[in-house]
């Protein structure tokens, strides 16, 4: 009688395992507590699960939240999580970052650096095209990454690119890029969500004002801030697209996004509700998935004006946010505290400085330093850049009572936060998504001219160590440059850094997966639209 009941647990292992309802850690947990030697249950997983093959078919609907009526096709203006979604399903990139957070072509099938990395060749796929059948080729590459560069460029991924000297064609599949010096993160960098694929027009310019893409799906209708429809592009050239009609829905509202998942109005969701993840994974039908990643929360404070202009009182506030208490309040425990520094444990070259701890009595010590024996400012947060953000600032306006600081938490409204609060207010609560490498994050946000450099932090030594780490090949001497920026960034810079976030999102069990998730964005970093699959 025990043999046939291991066999049924068996079964269902097996079962849950082909529709990737499980991953194979679980598996393994599974199948050996059902009498299975370790042995055993990997020949299983190998022989019986990872040999099933996904299938295709059926309407996929995505709710997505931070989406906005004001989101743009300008992939150098790309900043909600909605446009990023949309970014990876209907257009495509040179590299992406694989589903085990491994770097891989898309549009770019090879590439090879020179001894110095100061030139790159990448090799272009053959049989890409658009959705419109044009193929891709050099010149659109060219005109892609051209879209970020030159003098005055606006791009928020300028910055990224600026040490290109010149990009050129060796027929119609390869490209080379010259740099003014070694850039040995280059391929890494390619798959930042700006550095779309998009069509050269006849004047060599990119085509980026239109709904057209090279990716693994086709836009059919469009609303900014409501939802978009798709269907397969059948000229893509790559494994996955499996369903044949994508649909992202924007939910910014939690609630309404939860429910739509429960009810089975959506297949999956980008962002679950925390105060309610509990409630959520007892939910029949529905996995919730808690991946970690380099995500972080940013609280930004403009240094060039009153009163953040004086470090004495960025550190006061450094001192007065109790970050356990955030990981524990509002993330639930999804996340890990944040040492004012945009690197995370992680992430390579990840430095081990002292944690930066709350205490009210240092933040006073600031703030005398600064002549002042109070302070009052406002910090703007919408939830539809994270559910309890707007908690989580009232929260830290608890903790810096003790210190003697009035915090104003401001409920800006949802839609529109990116274009008329970030950027603009001069201190506000960011979530970032999680990138590859410190080069790429700090290079977005913290050099000093870095079109996203949101607290307008200036320092001189800092832009001097990302410009030499970049070059520098010795790796133990690179791991130096990061954690002297790291420690300038921390001492220094105009950003508390409260927490790094798990990625929890949410999908149907019906909807399968592979082994593994990426940790650089939502939804199997943006790509679960075209790596999913419906398995019943």
């Amino acid at each position: 009688m025990r043999q046939k009941q291991d066999t049924l647990v068996l079964g269902r292992i097996v079962e849950a395992g082909k529709q990737r309802q499980i991953t194979r850690r679980h598996f393994m947990q599974h199948a050996t507590s059902a009498g299975l030697s370790v042995a055993a249950a990997s020949a299983l997983w190998t022989n019986e699960v990872s040999a099933a093959t996904p299938e295709k078919g059926g309407s996929f609907r995505l709710g997505v939240h931070d989406g906005n009526t004001s989101d743009t096709m300008d992939m150098g203006k790309y900043q909600s999580v909605g446009e990023i979604q949309l970014g990876h399903t209907f257009r495509s990139f040179l590299t992406e970052i694989t589903s085990d957070n491994g770097l891989g072509g898309d549009m770019a099938t090879s590439w090879e650096a020179s001894p110095d990395a100061k030139q790159w060749t990448f090799e272009l796929a053959k049989d890409a095209s658009f959705h419109d059948g044009r193929p891709f080729t050099a010149k659109d590459a060219i005109a892609s990454l051209n879209h970020h560069r030159g003098e005055g460029n606006t791009s928020a991924a300028a910055s990224l690119l600026a040490n290109i000297t010149d990009i050129t064609a060796d027929g119609d599949h390869s490209i080379t890029i010259d740099l003014d010096q070694g850039f040995a993160d280059l391929p890494w960098v390619l798959a930042d969500y700006h550095l779309t694929m998009v069509p050269a027009k006849e004047d060599g310019t990119a085509e980026w004002d239109t709904q057209m893409g090279a990716g693994p799906y086709k836009i059919v209708d469009h609303d900014p801030g409501v939802g978009t429809f798709m269907e397969r592009h059948d000229g893509w050239h790559r494994e996955g697209a499996y369903f044949d009609k994508v649909e992202h829905a924007i939910l910014n509202d939690p609630n309404a996004r939860q429910t739509a998942l429960v009810s089975g109005d959506v297949d999956a969701i980008t962002s679950v509700d925390l105060k309610t993840l509990g409630l959520l994974a007892r939910a029949p039908g529905v996995e919730v998935e808690n991946v970690a990643s380099g995500s972080a929360i940013t609280l930004p404070m403009f240094c060039d004006q009153e009163p953040f202009n004086d470090v004495n009182v960025r550190l006061a506030l450094k001192h007065a946010i109790n970050r356990e208490d955030i990981v524990e309040k509002i993330l639930f425990g999804t996340g890990t505290p944040g040492n004012d520094f945009h690197v995370s444990p992680n992430m390579p070259y990840w430095p081990d400085i002292e944690q930066r701890t709350y205490d009210p009595d240092k933040a006073k010590w600031h703030l005398k330093e600064a002549g002042l024996d109070s302070l009052s400012v406002s910090l703007s947060a919408a939830d539809s850049v994270l559910p309890g953000a707007v908690d989580m600032c009232v929260l830290f306006s608890e903790h810096a009572k003790a210190a003697g600081i009035d915090l104003k938490a401001v409920r800006e409204p949802n839609d529109g936060y990116w274009s008329d609060v970030w950027l603009k207010k001069p201190f506000v609560f960011v979530k970032w998504g999680a990138r590859p490498t410190p080069d790429n994050m700090l290079t977005l946000a913290y050099k000093g001219d870095a079109p996203w450099n949101e607290s307008h932090w200036q320092n001189e030594r800092f832009d001097t160590l990302l410009l030499q780490a970049k070059a520098e090949l010795d790796e133990t001497r690179r791991a130096e440059m990061y954690r002297e920026m790291c420690q300038l960034s921390r001492d220094d810079g105009g950003t508390i850094i409260p927490a790094f976030l798990n990625f929890v999102y949410a999908r149907s069990s019906k909807v399968g997966r592979g082994d593994s998730l990426a940790a650089s964005w939502e939804a199997d970093g943006a790509r679960g639209s075209h790596r999913w699959w419906f398995t019943s």
